[in-house]
C-alpha cells in the first residue's frame, strides 16, 4: 500500500494545489460578492437575485467541490509515508490553520443562506473585515509548509 502512495504522490500533489487554488480563489471572491450585495441591493430587487444566484453556484459549484478535493488530497499526502515529520510542528499548525479555513467556509454558507432569506445583517465593511480572514491562513499555511519548522 506505501509503494501505490508513494508511487501516486506527484500526481495526488498535483490535484491537490489545483483544488486548493480554486478553493482559495472562491474563499477571496465569495466575501467580496457579500460585500457589494450588502451595500448595493436590497432584499428581492433585481440585484439581489443576480448577486443570489452567483453566490449560491460559486459556493456549490466551485467552492465545495474544491475544498473536498483538497482535504481528500492532503489527507492522502499525510498519509503518505515519508513526507510528513510528525515531530515538527508545521504539520499541527497547517493542520490548525486547514480547519479554521473550513469553519469559514462553513460561515461563508451560513451567510448565503442569512442573504437568501433577506435577513442580512452585516455590513459591506464587516465582510470587507472577513475578507482578511483567508488571506491570513494562506500565509501561515504557506509559510508553515514551505519552512518546515
Amino acid at each position: 500500500m506505501s509503494d501505490l502512495l508513494a508511487s501516486l504522490y506527484p500526481w495526488v500533489k498535483s490535484l491537490h494545489i489545483m483544488a486548493v487554488i480554486s478553493w482559495m480563489a472562491g474563499l477571496f471572491y465569495l466575501p467580496r460578492l457579500y460585500v457589494y450585495h450588502a451595500e448595493e441591493s436590497k432584499p428581492g430587487d433585481s440585484r439581489d437575485e443576480v448577486f443570489q444566484t452567483m453566490e449560491r453556484k460559486l459556493l456549490k459549484v466551485i467552492m465545495n467541490p474544491a475544498m473536498l478535493v483538497a482535504w481528500f488530497a492532503g489527507l492522502w499526502m499525510a498519509v503518505t509515508p515519508g513526507v510528513v515529520d510528525w515531530t515538527a510542528v508545521w504539520p499541527y499548525l497547517k493542520g490548525v490553520s486547514i480547519i479554521a479555513m473550513t469553519w469559514f467556509h462553513m460561515w461563508l454558507g451560513v451567510r448565503r443562506k442569512v442573504f437568501a432569506s433577506g435577513l442580512n445583517d452585516l455590513t459591506g465593511k464587516q465582510y470587507r473585515m472577513m475578507n482578511e480572514v483567508p488571506t491570513v491562513l494562506m500565509v501561515l499555511i504557506v509559510v508553515s509548509v514551505v519552512v518546515k519548522f
